[in-house]
């Protein structure tokens, strides 16, 4: 639920006198390691995309979640993708107490998502890349048996194709929650090998920062949403204005 309760940097880490596991070996310990999503609306003038929702989940399941008032007036709430509505701004702190909260969450962890670029300039955020897992650029995962290689592949394929479960179906956007989630469950599917090869990886003169043209407004066309949230359909294209917000 929004505003659920937060993991302590503690929260599950293993005692001090027990002897860590291969998996823990290979990487970071599970307590050191979050996945985040945030959803996103179009603000001021010129509809600038800014943070409505954020969900940071913990190795172990400990949620962060809540609603964001962006510092700029809301001018389109983009609910057939975010998911976010007038209603949710009655209970969204402000930006910068969210930024502070999340940021606290981030920091000296390793940070799993997807198209985490965007997350993160939201946040107005710069993460090490060597404690960033992006699960848009691992080849661990897209040379998985039954996933169709290429550059870049949608979350929702790959929680299809490598996690058999559906995501991003409904009616009425998408989750945060249910997206951080997900990409956790992918990082720990392929945690030991990503963690093995991640040190070497990330400093590679061939290894690049994630490519910013792959931004907010690329992410929002149809091809990554659901088929039944298209034009007409009852997920409409939500609410456009609040000059309040």
């Amino acid at each position: 639920s929004v505003g659920g309760r937060v993991p302590r940097a503690d929260s599950g880490s293993a005692p001090c006198d027990r002897k860590p596991s291969p998996r823990e070996a290979a990487g970071p310990l599970p307590s050191r390691c979050v996945a985040i999503d945030c959803e996103m609306v179009g603000t001021g003038p010129c509809g600038r995309v800014s943070e409505a929702r954020c969900s940071v989940v913990s190795y172990h399941g400990d949620l962060y979640d809540k609603y964001i008032r962006p510092e700029m007036p809301i001018v389109d709430y983009r609910t057939r993708w975010s998911g976010i509505t007038r209603q949710h701004m009655r209970k969204a702190i402000p930006f910068q107490v969210a930024q502070k909260e999340i940021l606290k969450l981030l920091k000296g962890k390793v940070v799993v998502g997807h198209a985490l670029h965007n997350d993160f300039r939201a946040l107005k955020y710069v993460h090490p890349r060597s404690q960033t897992r992006d699960t848009t650029y691992v080849p661990n995962l897209l040379s998985q048996p039954g996933l169709h290689t290429r550059a870049r592949v949608s979350l929702k394929e790959l929680a299809l194709q490598l996690l058999h479960k559906k995501i991003q179906v409904g009616q009425h956007g998408h989750s945060s929650v249910e997206d951080a989630v997900t990409a956790m469950e992918l990082y720990r599917l392929v945690e030991v090998q990503w963690e093995q090869e991640a040190s070497r990886l990330w400093t590679r003169p061939e290894d690049r920062e994630p490519d910013s043209s792959v931004d907010v407004e690329q992410y929002m066309q149809d091809q990554y949403w659901p088929e039944d949230l298209g034009p007409g359909s009852s997920g409409g294209q939500g609410e456009t204005q609040d000059r309040r917000a």
